[in-house]
């Protein structure tokens, strides 16, 4: 036999039972109350499946998180409500690469985040938008790749844009647009250039490239707009950084620890690139040449945080943009 009273027994027995009539119940200790919503009024506890799920505590809040690192649906069974959000685009390419020539870093993505209402018995399409994929054939005069779009609940989150190439004929040399608005921007690409060639510009937008440049001989490319941040130009013979990242609003462990969308560097041809961006090296990091001989090879962007590829030349390989995240979280009662 259920003895309610064993169970809360601040509410009485007749309580219970005026489930059927709620008027008549004690309106201090509501059915939906004791149920968690269940029954009568309220949103009912969210179970859903899809992607990768944790779950912490957080000041004696519990949530579960689903992590998408690929196309996938987030599956509400039950149970409806407010669910927080976090959307990441794919990075752009870093540009390269012909001989005597420096491509630009690839500008980072746009990052969503907010809440929105979810119901029971619903399928959420969620993409995940890949990375400007890396490349070592000088097609399209070097310009780099950019990276695709993520979304979820018909919100977008931009992909980066591609970084500045470099032909003999300077052609595409300039960083591709990053996306401009109310809303979090992608960072344009760096510029890139080729030796005795104007140096390109980097890519406009509200986080945009760097500018590219030239010593007495040297080819000096610009890194590409990170979330955080612009692009940095071109300063003495050091070519330009990435620039700076965001922390996620969203973890898998709740730690705060997790920066993301940051620009990848531009390369130096007989100058040195400006290292990984200005936070966290998670965007890619972009080739140096110097001394007759490649002193690093360019990087992609960190797996999965929307970072931008760093740039390369002299017909090596050009960073790759990393894909993009969709994360999704809400209270466990």
């Amino acid at each position: 036999m259920f003895r309610q009273d064993r169970t809360n027994p601040s509410t009485a027995v007749s309580t219970w039972k005026g489930r059927k009539d709620l008027p008549k119940a004690n309106p201090s200790t509501a059915v939906s109350a004791w149920l968690n919503g269940g029954l009568a009024g309220g949103d009912a506890p969210i179970t859903a499946f899809g992607g990768i799920v944790s779950q912490y505590t957080d000041s004696g809040t519990t949530y579960r998180v689903h992590w998408f690192q690929g196309n996938g649906t987030f599956e509400v069974i039950t149970g409806g409500g407010d669910v927080s959000y976090l959307i990441i685009g794919g990075g752009g390419g870093g540009g390269g690469p012909t001989s005597s020539a420096v491509g630009g870093g690839g500008g980072a993505a746009a990052i969503e985040t907010g809440t929105v209402a979810v119901t029971a018995a619903t399928n959420y399409s969620i993409v995940v938008g890949v990375g400007g994929k890396t490349g070592i054939a000088s097609t399209n005069d070097g310009l780099g790749n950019a990276g695709g779009n993520s979304s979820a609940f018909s919100i977008t989150a931009n992909g980066g844009a591609a970084g500045g190439g470099s032909s003999s004929s300077g052609a595409n040399a300039n960083g591709g647009a990053g996306t401009t608005g109310a809303s979090d921007q992608s960072g344009g690409g760096g510029g890139g250039m080729y030796t005795g060639q104007t140096a390109g510009t980097g890519g406009a937008g509200d986080k945009a490239g760097g500018n590219a440049g030239a010593g007495s001989t040297s080819a000096l490319a610009g890194g590409g707009g990170g979330d955080g941040g612009v692009g940095g130009g071109v300063s003495g013979t050091t070519s330009g950084a990435g620039g700076d990242s965001t922390y996620a609003a969203i973890t898998q462990d709740g730690y705060a620890t997790s920066p993301m969308a940051a620009g990848g560097s531009g390369a130096g041809y007989s100058g040195g690139p400006a290292g990984w961006g200005r936070t966290s090296g998670i965007g890619g990091r972009g080739m140096t040449y110097t001394g007759g001989s490649v002193q690093n090879y360019a990087y992609s962007g960190a797996i999965n945080t929307g970072s931008g590829g760093g740039g390369a030349g002299l017909s090596t390989v050009w960073g790759g943009g990393s894909a993009g995240l969709v994360a999704i979280r809400y209270e466990v009662t």
